[in-house]
């Protein structure tokens, strides 16, 4: 039996319950909003996606940053989500959003348990595009999240959110 998605309200209220700072909860909401556009328009162009999901996803996307700010919180969301009963689909893109997904090999440095890091659903690929896309000032080019990922040393990260901004708008029928 498939667990049931949370509405908007319970996620929002899962997020304020866990003691998330109103700013992430804004930010969360924000991204939900891009991802739900883009999942609209991918619909419209024959893309199965799962609406719930991503509203879902989108929301929960930063429950770990009530815990932590590095990028370690994706996995502490993914556990929180798992511990609060929520539906594999929503643990999974809240572990698989951080830098259009984690490496094997990237996971294994950072001391992550053993697991898929990748986005590899429509909806997984939908919320981490939109979190690359929005900030505190709401959607920005794409080309200021890869800028800030290679001015950090970043470039494999850069290069798995180039290829994501690549396939996200190729699927739209505008390819970049």
């Amino acid at each position: 039996m498939n667990k049931a998605l949370p509405s908007r309200e319970q996620a929002i209220q899962i997020l304020k319950d866990a003691k998330c700072r109103p700013q992430i909860i804004n930010h969360c909401i924000a991204v939900t909003e891009y991802a739900l556009n883009l999942a609209c328009k991918l619909q419209q162009k024959g893309h199965k996606i799962d609406l719930q999901l991503v509203e879902a996803g989108g929301l929960l996307h930063d429950l770990g940053r009530a815990k932590n700010h590095t990028v370690d919180h994706a996995v502490l969301g993914g556990q929180m989500a798992e511990t609060l009963g929520l539906p594999e689909g929503v643990s999974r893109i809240i572990k698989r959003h951080v830098g259009a997904g984690i490496t094997d090999e990237e996971a294994q440095v950072l001391g992550w348990p053993r697991d898929t890091y990748v986005p590899q659903t429509l909806e997984e690929k939908i919320v981490c595009y939109a979190d690359k896309r929005v900030d505190q000032s709401g959607v920005v080019p794409i080309e200021n999240e890869i800028a800030c990922l290679l001015g950090d040393g970043r470039e494999s990260a850069a290069e798995r959110v180039t290829r994501l901004h690549v396939e996200i708008t190729n699927l739209l029928g505008n390819p970049p």
